[in-house]
């Protein structure tokens, strides 16, 4: 199985990294579900197909770090908290023992050391403000902010990282470059690159093309360390694909576009390099996440109470 692996450019994945990948593609598809049977409100954005990125990151990062998320967050918390899946699920569907009450829903979650926003480039000038605390404790710590490439069109991000450049501030950059901004290609609404933006603040940068989450965390590990000991911030950059929708329905690709994101997905390349190793996890995910929406969906609405 290592042999027929290795052949497909994919090293095996330990048992915590693959329980924590099917985890995350299985609660992302039970939302499209619940949303296509009427039980949940408002919107969602799932992270079906970049499931890696959070995953390969994780054990880059230690308790005492700040996670910085954005609309498509769900995978970055349960990456770091899978074991707090039902407390997530129940706050997006507005159930008793909700994250923050039910009040935040599926973008907005306050919880230990990790924030969301649905608003774009809101999140990486508090995540640079944390850094510089972070930095002035002197404990090594960082604070992770992950963008889309639609969000390098926002002035705050351009504010934020000049300020983490000037202060020197521990602060790591995630780019989750899916090609597409809602609808928009991303060729049609950025101008230069990423790594030309980056390059414009002093800021190393790193490019990453991998689904390979051994190889991606090897590659990472040093760049990562270094962040904490010069206090110098890091962006990395994602070259990912997208597999779902914008939302919860809305995608303008065409069939053929769709098909060639699907070449590109970490969870069929898995299954085809270790078919039977996956497929026994995977089946367990599936079960798991199964067990979980009915335990929630049965709970009574959660009842927010003023701090």
């Amino acid at each position: 199985m290592i042999l027929e692996g290795a052949e497909r450019g994919l090293s095996p994945l330990a048992d915590d990294d693959l329980a924590s990948l099917l985890l995350i593609r299985h609660f992302e598809t039970a939302l499209l579900g619940l949303f296509s049977e009427g039980l949940l409100s408002g919107t969602t954005h799932t992270c079906l197909g970049q499931e890696y990125v959070p995953v390969a990151l994780n054990p880059l990062l230690r308790e005492d770090d700040f996670t910085f998320s954005n609309h498509r967050g769900h995978g970055h918390f349960l990456a770091r908290y899978g074991d707090e899946a039902d407390g997530l699920l129940a706050e997006i569907m507005g159930r008793e023992g909700a994250l923050c009450g039910g009040v935040g829903g599926s973008q907005h979650v306050y919880h230990r050391a990790f924030m969301s926003t649905g608003v774009q480039g809101e999140s990486l000038p508090v995540a640079v403000g944390m850094a510089l605390r972070l930095r002035r404790a002197g404990r090594g710590a960082l604070a992770c902010a992950y963008l889309g490439d639609g969000t390098w069109g926002e002035g705050a991000v351009y504010e934020a990282l000049n300020l983490a450049a000037l202060w020197r501030t521990p602060l790591l950059v995630v780019v989750e470059n899916n090609g597409i901004a809602q609808s928009t290609p991303t060729e049609h609404g950025m101008a230069g690159s990423i790594a030309g933006r980056a390059a414009a603040f002093g800021i190393p940068y790193r490019r990453v093309e991998s689904i390979d989450v051994n190889a991606i965390r090897s590659e990472l590990a040093g760049p990562v360390a270094a962040v904490r000991e010069t206090g110098c911030p890091l962006v990395v950059e994602f070259v990912t694909h997208r597999l779902g929708p914008h939302s919860k329905g809305d995608d303008t690709r065409t069939a053929r576009q769709l098909l060639a994101v699907k070449e590109h997905d970490w969870y069929e390349r898995y299954a085809g390099a270790f078919p039977r190793r996956f497929a026994e996890a995977d089946e367990s995910r599936r079960r798991h996440v199964a067990a979980l929406v009915a335990e929630v969906s049965a709970r009574p609405p959660a009842r927010w109470t003023a701090p």
